[in-house]
This record gives structure tokens, C-alpha cells and sequence, in this order.
């Protein structure tokens, strides 16, 4: 299954102009909004810590192996235009393929649900350290401007909104379907033989990543068309739902 590392923005110095807290603050209540969409979409995460820098942050991802580096931003205007400035940008680094057809993927979503779609753009950069030193296909989304009141308002009204078009581009560049978040459940495997599948994807052709032994304890956190997106002792996949008692 997929792994990325989410990396919130951590400038707290950065105030939004409605009072509501910093860029920091406030990306990090969508990266907390966006974890449900994950689990359920059994899309695996390592996330930064609101002490860390850009620097320490792209450092630890390094570090690791992810399959894409996201990174969380509100945007500020450039002296001279405080508070006149609109819009979502997706940053992705020129050369990387993989980057810019996330970045391209989060576009499309962000602009079904920003006021203004057609400043929702995508922008290749070689100077924001997140995307140009990631060893990891990279996309910075800067969303909105902090120091406009309506794009201020506009984040902090719609947090559940935002983090669930980010999941619908994730699950898009990852190929798998898109999974409303649930409860989790607990639940059982139950098997008269054999072992139950956990497969890379919600059909009897997908890679086998792990197999599950009968009575093994499960945690559901999704389910679509008869499978359950289980996570079963650092395993995370999808599983038959009819050989799992809840």
C-alpha cells in the first residue's frame, strides 16, 4: 500500500488575518482533518511535528521511503499587495513526472470546491526546498492566502472539504478508489482453512502483502463493494469482508 510523508506547514509566524491562528496552526488542523481519508483509503503516513522545520522535515523523509512528499502551506502576498491576492497553487519540481501529475491531480479537485476555480493552478519551482530536495516525487499545495479575509475564512469554514478532495487526488494517483472515512471497527478473521488475503487492492487480482490467520484481530477503518480496508499488526490492505466477523 502507499506510504506519503505529510509535512503541515510549521511557520507559525504566519497569521491569518481573521485571528483564528498561525499558517502552522491551521494547516495543521487540515493534516488532523485529512487522517481519517488516509486510513480509510489504506493509504499509510509519516507526519512532521509542529517543532520541526521545512529543513528537518524534508530531512526525515529522506531518511525514508515514500512514495510522495505533500506538503501543507497557506500562501502570503508579496509586499505591496497584503491582502489582495487569491488563489490555491500546487508547486511541483519541473523534472518529476510523478510530481507534477500529483500536483495536476490535486488542481483538478481543489477546483471543484474553491470559489474561484480558475486560480486554482499548478506551478513547477526549483527554489521551495520541499519539493526540490525531496527524494520523493513532491507536491507543495499552498491553499489559499492567509492574509486575505475570504480565502482566511474560506480554509478555516472548510477543512472536512479540503482534506477530502486532497484524498480523492491521492486516491487518484495512487489508483484505488476513493473510501469515506467510518468508526473504526473492530473485528476477527474468520476462516474454516487457510488464511484470509490481504491484498494491495479490493479484488482477487491484487498483490498479496500479507495473509491473515484464522481469528486474527483486524481494525476496519473503510469498506467498498464487499471488502474492508484492515490494518492487521503494521500490514495495512484490503480483505474479503465476508471472512471478517465485526
Amino acid at each position: 500500500m502507499p506510504t506519503i510523508y505529510l509535512s503541515p506547514s510549521t511557520q507559525e509566524w504566519n497569521s491569518y488575518v481573521t485571528g483564528s491562528g498561525s499558517e502552522e496552526y491551521n494547516m495543521n488542523l487540515l493534516a488532523d482533518a485529512l487522517i481519517p481519508y488516509l486510513r480509510s483509503n489504506g493509504i499509510q503516513y509519516k507526519r512532521n511535528k509542529p517543532e520541526m522545520t521545512a529543513g528537518s522535515s524534508i530531512r526525515e523523509a529522506n531518511r525514508g521511503t515514500y512514495d510522495l512528499y505533500l506538503a501543507l502551506h497557506s500562501n502570503g502576498a508579496p509586499e505591496g499587495r497584503y491582502g489582495e491576492e487569491r488563489g490555491i497553487i500546487a508547486f511541483y519540481y519541473p523534472t518529476s513526472r510523478q510530481g507534477r501529475r500529483a500536483a495536476e491531480l490535486i488542481a483538478q479537485e481543489l477546483r471543484k470546491i474553491y470559489p474561484l476555480p480558475n486560480k486554482v493552478t499548478t506551478r513547477s519551482t526549483t527554489s521551495l526546498g520541499e519539493v526540490a530536495q525531496s527524494n520523493a516525487p513532491a507536491v507543495l499545495v499552498e491553499i489559499g492566502y492567509h492574509d486575505n479575509w475570504s480565502d482566511a475564512q474560506w480554509v478555516e469554514g472548510h477543512m472536512d472539504a479540503i482534506a477530502q478532495q486532497l484524498a480523492r487526488a491521492l486516491t487518484e494517483f495512487f489508483g484505488l478508489p476513493f473510501i469515506y472515512p467510518m468508526d473504526p471497527v473492530e473485528g476477527r478473521v474468520a476462516v474454516s482453512w487457510g488464511t484470509l488475503n490481504l491484498r494491495s487492492y479490493p479484488a482477487p487480482t491484487g498483490t498479496v502483502i500479507a495473509n491473515l490467520p484464522n481469528g486474527a484481530p483486524v481494525t476496519i477503518y473503510g469498506e467498498w463493494q464487499g471488502w474492508y480496508v484492515v490494518h492487521h499488526e503494521g500490514h495495512v490492505g484490503y480483505a474479503a469482508a465476508a471472512f471478517i466477523d465485526t
